[in-house]
C-alpha cells in the first residue's frame, strides 16, 4: 500500500469519532484511516490530558497540531532517517541502478555493503524519486503543422514475398509516407532500402499528391543520411540535389527518436497489418497496384482516430492546393564518385575514360555523372565536362593533353604531317607518304622517327635524304637514317674537327674524361 499523510481534518474527525463513545475498529470502519493509525492519534491525544468525557470543543488546532507532531516528528527535508540513510550511499546505488539491477537486489547488496536493511517501499520511493528508475519521459503531443508543410516518411518491413523471376523469397519494405496535417497516407513497396528506389518511391508520391511537400521529415536510413548526428548530419549528396531539383527541405529525425515522426511511426503498423499480412500477392508489381488502391479506400476513406476526418477528404479539401508543383519530368538520378587522374591525363569512371586539364596528375578528383553529361570537380571548381560516353569508350578533349603529345594522343595525322612540313618540303612528302597506308596509324611511329632525325641531324641534312630517298621512291625511315649516318661520318673524315664543330650533341653522349683509364699507385 502507498504511503498516504493524513490530513488535519481526518485527525479531527477520528478524534471526534472516538469522543462520542466509539471504539478503535468502529473508527476505521467508518472513518478514513485504519485501525492501527486511529490507535498511535487517539494514544496521542490521551497522553495530552483528551479524555473520552471531553468536550468536542477541545479539539482545537493547537491540539490536533501536538498530536501530529507527536505521531510524525518533524522532519527537516521532510524526509525520515531511513531516507537520509539511503542518500549516503547515493553513487553506489546509482551505479547499481545503471548496471541494471533491480530494487530488490539493490536492497540485498545494500544491506550487505552497510549491515543495515532498509524497507523496499522507502528505497524504492527513492530510486524512482531521485534517481529516476523505472519512470517514463513526458511526452508533448505536438500540434499539427499548416497544410502541405510536413511530409514524414520512413521504411518498415511488411514480410516475405516469392519473386517470381528468381524463384526465390524475399522481403518486402514498404515505404511509407504520411503527411501531418491530413494523415493520407501513401505507400511504396521494393526489395531494397537503396537510393534508387528510395528516389523512385518518392517520385510515385509525387504522383500520388499530384504536388510536393515543403518540409520531408525521413527517418536516418543510408540513402538519406550517410552519417546521423542531431547537431552535425552529413546528407547524401545525390539525394540531396534530387530535394533540391524538387523544391522540399530534408529535416531527418534525430537517432532514435520516434517521437520526431510519431505520425508515420504509427503508420507503419497499421499498413502491415490492414494491408499486407494474410494477404496473397502474385508479385511486387501486383502488391503495389493493390497498395495504391488501399491507400485510396480502406487508408484513405476511414474515420482517423484523432483528427475523426476522412484522410483523402481531407487532403483533397484543404491540404492539396498548398502543395508545391507536381514535377512535369522524371528525375534523371546522377552518380556520384571520385577518380583518380592517372598519367595519361585521363580519369577512369563508370568504366569510361574521360580526359582531365591541367597538372592534376595523381590527385584525386569527384565526379558526377547523370544520362548526359559528366562534371569533374577538383577543391570544389569545376574543371572539366564531358558528353556522357558509353563502357569501354572515351571522351578525349585535345585541349586538356600537353601539345607535345596531342597529335600522337589523338591520333592527328594532319597535324604530324604539317609539323613535317614545317622543316622542310621533301621531310613534309617524305612524311606523308610514310602515312600513306590503309591504317595510317600505325606508322606514327616512323613519322615521330623521323622528326627525331631531324632534331639530330639537323632540318637541312634530313631534307636533302629525304629528297634522295624520295627521288629514288625508297620510302625507308632507316634507309634516311643511315642516308644521314654516313653523310655525317664522311663529313667527319674529310673536314676534320672543324666539321665534328657543326654535328649536333647526342642527347645522353658523356664527357670524354668520364671513359678515361687512371693509373693506380705503386702499391697496386
Amino acid at each position: 500500500m502507498a504511503f498516504r499523510e493524513v490530513s488535519v481534518y481526518e485527525i479531527r474527525e477520528v478524534l471526534r469519532l472516538w469522543l462520542t463513545g466509539r471504539g478503535f475498529r468502529a473508527i476505521a470502519k467508518v472513518g478514513p484511516v485504519d485501525r492501527k493509525a486511529v490507535r498511535r492519534y487517539i494514544e496521542a491525544a490521551t497522553t495530552l490530558g483528551l479524555t473520552q468525557q471531553s468536550d468536542p470543543n477541545a479539539i482545537t488546532d493547537e491540539l490536533i497540531g501536538e498530536v501530529v507532531h507527536m505521531v510524525r516528528p518533524a522532519r527537516p527535508n521532510g524526509k525520515g532517517t531511513t531516507w537520509e540513510l539511503i542518500a549516503q550511499h547515493h553513487d553506489l546505488i546509482k551505479g547499481w541502478l545503471k548496471a541494471e539491477l533491480n530494487i530488490t537486489t539493490i536492497q540485498d547488496r545494500l544491506e550487505a555493503r552497510t549491515k543495515v536493511r532498509v524497507p523496499y517501499s522507502t528505497l524504492h520511493r527513492y530510486c524512482t524519486e531521485v534517481l529516476g528508475a523505472g519512470k517514463r519521459r513526458d511526452t508533448v503531443r505536438l500540434d499539427d503543422c499548416e497544410p502541405g508543410s510536413e511530409l514524414q516518411v520512413d521504411y518498415g518491413r511488411m514480410g516475405i514475398l516469392r519473386d517470381p523471376e528468381t524463384g526465390r523469397n524475399r522481403v518486402v519494405w514498404a515505404l511509407v509516407f504520411t503527411p501531418v496535417f491530413s494523415r493520407y497516407g501513401f505507400v511504396w513497396l521494393s526489395h531494397r532500402q537503396t537510393l534508387e528506389a528510395t528516389i523512385a518511391g518518392f517520385e510515385a508520391a509525387w504522383r500520388f499528391y499530384r504536388g510536393v511537400f515543403e518540409v520531408v521529415i525521413p527517418d536516418n536510413l543510408k540513402a538519406i543520411v550517410i552519417e546521423a548526428d542531431d547537431l552535425d548530419r552529413r546528407l547524401n549528396p545525390a539525394f540531396l540535389e534530387y530535394a533540391q531539383a524538387r523544391g522540399f527541405v530534408i529535416d531527418p529525425a534525430r537517432v532514435r527518436k520516434p517521437q520526431d515522426k510519431a505520425r508515420v511511426e504509427r503508420a507503419v503498423p497499421f499498413v502491415r497489418e490492414s494491408f499486407f499480412k494474410g494477404e496473397h500477392f502474385i508479385d511486387l508489381a501486383d502488391a503495389q497496384r493493390r497498395a495504391e488502391l488501399w491507400c485510396t479506400g480502406r487508408a484513405g476513406m476511414r474515420i482517423h482516430g484523432t483528427t475523426q476526418c476522412r484522410p483523402k477528404e481531407q487532403f483533397e479539401e484543404v491540404e492539396q492546393p498548398c502543395l508545391l508543383p507536381a514535377p512535369a519530368e522524371p528525375y534523371d538520378l546522377p552518380r556520384y564518385g571520385d577518380a583518380k587522374v592517372h598519367p595519361d591525363h585521363h580519369i577512369e569512371f563508370a568504366r569510361s575514360l574521360y580526359s582531365i586539364p591541367g597538372d592534376l596528375i595523381g590527385l584525386r578528383v569527384d565526379v558526377r555523372a547523370d544520362r548526359s553529361l559528366v562534371k569533374v570537380y577538383h577543391r570544389g571548381q569545376l574543371i572539366k565536362t564531358h558528353p556522357r560516353v558509353l563502357p569501354g569508350k572515351r571522351s578525349t578533349d585535345p585541349e586538356d593533353l600537353p601539345e607535345e603529345r596531342t597529335a600522337y594522343a589523338m591520333r592527328d595525322l594532319d597535324k604530324l604531317k604539317a609539323k613535317a612540313a614545317g622543316h622542310g618540303e621533301a621531310i613534309g612528302l617524305f612524311c606523308e607518304a610514310l602515312l600513306d597506308s590503309p591504317l595510317p596509324w600505325t606508322r606514327m611511329r616512323q613519322a615521330y622517327r623521323l622528326l627525331g632525325l631531324v632534331r639530330r641531324y639537323g632540318a637541312k641534312p634530313t631534307n636533302q635524304a629525304c629528297a634522295q630517298a624520295l627521288e629514288y621512291e625508297a620510302i625507308d625511315i632507316n634507309l634516311v637514317g643511315r642516308v644521314l649516318e654516313r653523310a655525317l661520318e664522311t663529313m667527319q673524315r674529310s673536314q676534320g674537327p672543324a666539321a665534328q664543330a657543326q654535328v649536333v650533341a647526342l642527347r645522353f653522349a658523356r664527357h670524354p674524361q668520364e671513359f678515361a683509364l687512371t693509373r693506380g699507385g705503386d702499391d697496386e
